[in-house]
């Protein structure tokens, strides 16, 4: 685990998997779910959405998902309305390099990240599972994308989790690097009165850096009491995104598995 993120070789990932690369020079991360021969389930924002700043960031994203895809003639597939696409590894990486999201670290080994949105000290479920949510919600999609409450990162992680925040309001969803954003300033905020007890520049930068780690960690979906467990297939009744033309089937999880190849590996559609 590096103290930063941690950078595999494609030849590592196993479907079901946790994957991220880096955007716009280490600024921010995009994040899917690994399903297996070289396709990715990911969440990005819907392609006629309105412009405002957070379209920026997944403006840059889309620039790095080409139109056609040489190499599979199903990348880039969505439903109608849906930010859900499926795409090819090559086309999900762009030219950054593969990066796996760690579940189930320790406190210490969490806080030591100095970037949020690499790591969670929540257990992953079955690949089983997880790859049965991402193709669920391929199909059925994972509601509006928000960039601080509903991003990609947030979609990968219910994949891996099946946890879903209780209170839609809550100002910032499980993801990690939007947690570190809101973090900094608050980490600022905080410790500047702080500079009338502290003796130096190096209390002030120690008592901000304490406060930036105690509000990830308090958002991270592992300790968080605001979290529950969500089927996926009642995940469109519970928050609302059911779509009268779309009705669930009520099956549970442990019940349906997407098809697999005589390997075991390979998803498809």
């Amino acid at each position: 685990m590096g103290l930063l993120s941690n950078k595999v070789e494609r030849s590592q990932i196993k479907a079901g998997d946790h994957i991220y690369t880096w955007r716009a020079i280490y600024s921010y991360s995009h994040h899917g779910i690994y399903v297996g021969g070289s396709k990715v389930v990911h969440f990005t924002r819907e392609p006629d959405t309105g412009s405002s700043v957070a379209t920026s960031l997944n403006s840059s994203l889309n620039s790095k998902l080409p139109s056609v895809c040489p190499t599979f003639p199903d990348c880039g597939f969505r439903q109608p309305n849906s930010g859900v696409v499926l795409s090819c590894l090559d086309c999900f990486l762009g030219k950054g390099h593969l990066y796996c999201f760690e579940y189930g670290v320790t406190p210490s080994a969490f806080l030591a990240k100095v970037r949020g949105g690499t790591c969670t000290t929540a257990t992953s479920d079955s690949p089983e599972t997880v790859i049965h949510r991402a193709m669920h919600l391929l199909q059925n999609g994972f509601g509006n994308y928000d960039v601080f409450q509903n991003n990609c990162e947030d979609f990968a992680m219910y994949c891996k989790t099946g946890l879903l925040i209780l209170d839609s309001k809550s100002a910032v969803g499980r993801s990690g690097q939007a947690s570190s954003v809101i973090g900094a300033p608050l980490a600022a905020l905080l410790s500047s009165p702080l500079k009338l007890l502290m003796p130096g520049p190096v209390g002030v930068a120690a008592a901000a850096a304490g406060v930036y780690c105690a509000s990830r960690y308090a958002t991270d979906i592992g300790v968080r009491t605001d979290v529950i467990k969500v089927a996926v297939e009642d995940m469109a009744a519970n928050l609302n995104w059911e779509d009268p033309c779309r009705q669930l089937s009520g099956v549970t999880e442990s019940s349906t598995r997407n098809p697999k190849d005589p390997k075991g590996d390979l998803i498809t559609l």
